[in-house]
This record gives C-alpha cells, structure tokens and sequence, in this order.
C-alpha cells in the first residue's frame, strides 16, 4: 500500500512517500480495517520526524495521527460497525482494562499509545485499530472536514470542557491562534458563552480570528502580552488561559492569569523547562493543569458536536499523500491557518 514514511528522526528530509508498504493484519478479534479517505497535520508528526525522547520507531514508519475513512473490514466479533461506515479516528490507544480506563479517563492509560507515535500511523492507504476508535459520521460531513477534526478538537474540548470547566462567566487567552487546538478552543469558549482573546504573531491570522468570534486580539511579536491583559482589564488579569507553547510564554501567561484563574496546556513547542515563583501561584490560589488527547466521553462529544453541525474547524490547505512532505513543509513554517489536510483516497 501507499503511505507516508520515515527510515530515520531529523529533518524533513527524512520523510519519504512509498508504496510497497505492507498492509496491517487484522487480528480475529475486537478491530477494524480502515480505508483512509483523508488525514490531517499535527504539529505531533513533526516531533515525531524530529524524534521524541523514549520513542523508538520501526523503518518504514508510517506517521499520522488521526484521520477519516470508510471501514473496509470488521474482526468476527464487532457487531457495531459495518463495512461502508464512514468513520473517524480517534488517534489514542487505551488498554481498556487499567484502574482510569476503568474510571473512563482513558489518556490516564499506564499503556497510552498514539497513532504515528508509539504504532504505525494514518498517512497511508489503510489503517487497523481497535473498533473502540473509531466513531461513524453520515454522508453530510465531508471527507476533509472529518479529517481537520479529531486530534485537535477532542484536544481542545478537554482542555477547556473536562480541565478547565469554562462557562459564560470566563474570559479565555489562547495563545498562537493560528493553529487547529487554538481554534477549536476559541470556538468552544464562544460556544459556552466566554469572553476569548487570542495571540498570534500575524495581525492577518488575528483578523480570521475576529471572524470566527474572537473578541479581544493581540499580536504577540514584541508585546509582553501579560502586561498587555492587565493593562486592558485594570489589572485583572483573565480566568482561564489556553497555553501549549511553553517556555517563551510561560511567564507572560503568568503574568494575564487572575486570581483564581486556570491555565491548562497540553504541549510546550518553545521548551519543556518552565520557572514559576510559588509564592504567586499560592498566592493567587492559581490551578494549572495538565492535558492530553482525550476520553471516550470526549471523543463522543466532539463527534456529537460535527455531526450537529455546531463545530467545524477551518481546512488552510490539501495536499494529495505524495506530496506530503510538501505539506509538512507548511506546517512547519507556520504559514498556516487551520488544518492542513493529505487527500488520500477517492
């Protein structure tokens, strides 16, 4: 089969389009086959490429984290999914059977994996997964909009719905608003009736932004972005704050955050190693939390939320899967706005 790959970490140089892969067996029971029909970037596969500390890959690796498709076959025992189900994929590998996937906190797993990560991943003709990952979506959403989907807005909904609680009464920072997270919280928050602001380095990326319903804009290139916040808000600072890019942030994000406020994150693309003055988070009675991916209950409720038409992420661009690289070159360079989406079947 067709599929994006890499033999080696480093650069992008590294990521090659091939199409002798051998196709991934489906075992008797409890999975599926997936045609894939799209997938979309993540800034995941490009750690990958770069290559992730503990994660060692198999040449030819097939990256890709999530992606739609149509089931091609079922294992003997799955009675809930059909061949001709369109589908998409939830990218988190849980085991099913460990005291939180009991508890239903499935990215709490002791033997997380993630699609293109830790196993063999989307960017290819086929994929095989547990039945349990993957959700059916009628005809009326298309191909693209289903692939922009999974990863980043079952992530964003966790972060703002599971962690964060947002509610009516918030006003919301997220940071980088460029990006398919950043604007799948934005249109969370306006959907549970929060005040949002958004950063981003582009004041064109900032006036999409004010499209989508973003209230308050602040370009992010040379301005202390917490001194920013307080100045418009006489001091307060805001109640939650959306950061995942870490180290060049960190403090700034400190800086906007109110007492009482939440700020979660889910990544750290500037850095891991943050400094925080723990006089002011006890202080401020501050509650910073971390986040990952997403529940079964998460990936339902975003599925519920396409599927109703009431959340839909922007697609920047497509690319056919032999251009991937191209692709990734896009996301790399920070261009673009939404997901960029590999057209891979009909």
């Amino acid at each position: 089969m067709r599929a994006l790959t890499i033999s080696a970490t480093g650069s992008l140089d590294c990521v090659e389009f091939r199409k002798d892969i051998v196709p991934p067996t489906l075992p008797a029971s409890g999975h599926v086959r997936v045609r894939l029909r799209a997938a979309p970037l993540n800034h995941l596969d490009l750690w990958t490429i770069r290559g992730l500390p503990g994660v060692s890959i198999t040449p030819p690796w097939v990256i890709g984290a999530d992606g739609t498709g149509v089931i091609a076959d079922v294992s003997a025992d799955v009675i809930s999914l059909h061949r001709g189900d369109r589908v998409v994929v939830n990218p988190g590998l849980s085991c099913r059977q460990c005291e939180y996937c009991r508890a239903g906190e499935h990215p709490l797993c002791v033997r997380f994996r993630v699609l293109g990560e830790h196993v063999p991943g989307t960017f290819a003709d086929e994929l095989v997964v547990p039945a349990t990952n993957v959700r059916p979506i009628p005809e009326s959403v298309s191909d693209t909009d289903a692939s922009a989907f999974g990863l980043a807005a079952m992530t964003a909904w966790r972060m703002l719905v599971t962690r964060a609680q947002v509610k009516a009464s918030d006003e919301v920072l997220i940071w980088g608003i460029g990006g398919g997270v950043a604007q799948a919280a934005l249109l969370i928050a306006k959907a549970r009736g929060a005040r949002v602001w958004v950063t981003s380095g582009s004041d064109a990326k900032l006036e999409r932004a004010r499209a989508m319903g973003a209230d308050e804009l602040i370009n992010h290139t040379g301005v202390d972005v917490g001194r920013e916040v307080r100045a418009r808000t006489g001091k307060r600072g805001v109640n939650v704050i959306v950061d995942s890019i870490g180290a060049a942030t960190w403090e700034q994000s400190l800086g906007a955050l109110g007492r009482g406020g939440r700020l979660v994150t889910c990544g750290g693309t500037s850095g891991p190693a943050l400094q925080t003055d723990v006089r002011r988070l006890f202080w401020n009675q501050w509650t910073i939390m971390g986040s990952t991916m997403g529940s079964d209950a998460d990936f339902d409720a975003i599925v519920g939320e396409l599927v109703a038409g009431r959340l839909s992420l922007p697609v920047d661009s497509a690319f056919p899967l032999e251009h991937g690289r191209d692709a990734l070159a896009r996301l790399q360079s920070g261009a673009q706005f939404g997901k960029i989406v590999l057209q891979i079947g009909a």
